[in-house]
């Protein structure tokens, strides 16, 4: 089966920097989808369904926060394995993370490493 996985940030460097970070994972067959803000996250999520995504917080249009909350609470999506990036590294934003589904939680600035090898492991790769 096709591997699908979704990066979502408003910020095209970072968008970049991670899928840079994931370049190899296409040599497995990985598909990659980029968003930059959450609406438009949410619909590749509904016409896609990636098994992986990294979503960013802050963003227009809608908040990561938001974003998870629907595909983990409304749309029941809990095949989609869901990273939360953000700046911020508070427990309360962590408590949030853990409130609206979200699978893993991971304050910027990341580790290349840790995101590959998370995506590897949730890929099965």
């Amino acid at each position: 089966m096709q591997q699908k996985l979704l990066i979502v940030d408003d910020e095209p460097h970072i968008r970049m920097l991670i899928e840079q970070t994931l370049e190899e994972l296409e040599d497995d067959g990985v598909d990659f989808f980029t968003a930059e803000n959450g609406e438009e996250a949410l619909k590749i999520i509904q016409a896609e369904n990636p098994r992986l995504v990294f979503l960013d917080v802050m963003m227009p249009k809608m908040n990561g926060m938001e974003v998870c909350r629907r595909v983990k609470k409304e749309l029941l999506l809990d095949n989609v394995f869901i990273v939360l990036l953000t700046a911020k590294g508070q427990e309360l934003d962590r408590l949030k993370g853990q409130e609206v589904g979200a699978d893993l939680y991971m304050t910027k600035p990341f580790d290349p490493e840790v995101i590959l090898a998370k995506a590897k492991e949730v890929l099965g790769l």
